[in-house]
């Protein structure tokens, strides 16, 4: 049973169906052969037990991230596994079969674009069209690709900019983080992935270090190494931050008080939420909600 498919602007012939949930925006999908680099459309899909993409071309460069689940990519003529923090890209040229595990079902994200600028910053910074790296910071990259669908929703005169330049950050970021597949493979890595993983499931109920150290079944000292090691945030300023991105949705709904929501999410008072709020975004939450 489909459970949300949310697509914004004009579906281009070439979308997959085989998602039980998605949230994806598209631009002029007949975008070509612009100057520097546009954005064509990008999203986020929960794959089918049967997912199948098999394209023996593509019109546009295309980058995907695994944010949950397993399965196998095919770029060229070479296979590589996928697993939560893989990153591949893809372009004309370059055929590719993509499939999920049908008992552990891809989440993945994506962004397609094109432009005279396109291959060049892939084969600079992400990876080549048919290659695929890991990066060592999952967070960082979701939270880019959830920007990139935020304002590719949010149609305004603005939005072809801003995600032409959250995808040039992207590509940046996944530079900067990408990791060895041998280095992916450790327990340690898989070990913090399991955590995050856990951590964005349950981010409503936890409120210490100790309850998620405690949940992981590990030391609280060993779980901050990890979070040190492959991430950008300690692990209660990750849950931290899941938090207020959560309230920060809510927020958008004007009828729900702003109390309301920072007690619902464990807060121990409205003040506390508003300080954390305003550190983490610049402004208040009463600012926040004026502005949207």
């Amino acid at each position: 049973m489909k459970e949300k498919i949310q697509d914004i602007g004009q579906v281009p012939a070439f979308y997959s169906t085989q998602v039980l949930k998605a949230e994806r925006f598209y631009f002029d999908v007949h975008a070509r052969g612009h100057q520097g680099i546009t954005v064509v459309c990008g999203g986020c899909e929960h794959c089918e037990p049967d997912f199948r993409i098999d394209r023996k071309d593509f019109p546009y460069y295309s980058i995907e991230y695994v944010a949950r689940g397993k399965g196998e990519v095919t770029l060229k003529d070479k296979t590589y596994p996928l697993v939560a923090g893989a990153v591949f890209a893809y372009g004309p040229d370059v055929p590719h079969i993509i499939t999920t595990d049908p008992r552990d079902r891809l989440v993945k994200y994506f962004v397609d674009f094109s432009g005279t600028r396109a291959l060049s910053l892939l084969t600079e910074y992400a990876p080549h069209p048919g290659h695929m790296v890991h990066t060592s910071s999952p967070t960082q990259i979701l939270r880019l690709f959830e920007d990139l669908i935020a304002n590719g929703q949010n149609v305004t005169r603005y939005s072809d900019a801003i995600c032409a330049t959250l995808l040039e950050v992207l590509m940046l970021k996944v530079a900067e983080t990408a990791v060895s597949h041998d280095f992916v493979g450790s327990m340690a890595f898989a070990t913090y992935q399991t955590c995050c993983e856990y951590i964005r499931e349950h981010c409503v109920s936890l409120q210490t270090l100790t309850q998620i150290a405690d949940a992981c079944h590990m030391d609280e000292a060993y779980l901050c190494r990890l979070f040190k090691r492959f991430g950008e945030l300690s692990p209660y300023k990750y849950l931290n931050r899941l938090k207020l991105n959560m309230a920060a949705m809510r927020m958008q709904a004007p009828d729900t008080p702003i109390k309301q929501i920072a007690y619902e999410l464990g807060f121990s008072s409205p003040f506390h939420f508003s300080r954390a709020f305003k550190k983490a975004y610049g402004v208040s939450p009463d600012s926040f909600r004026r502005r949207r």
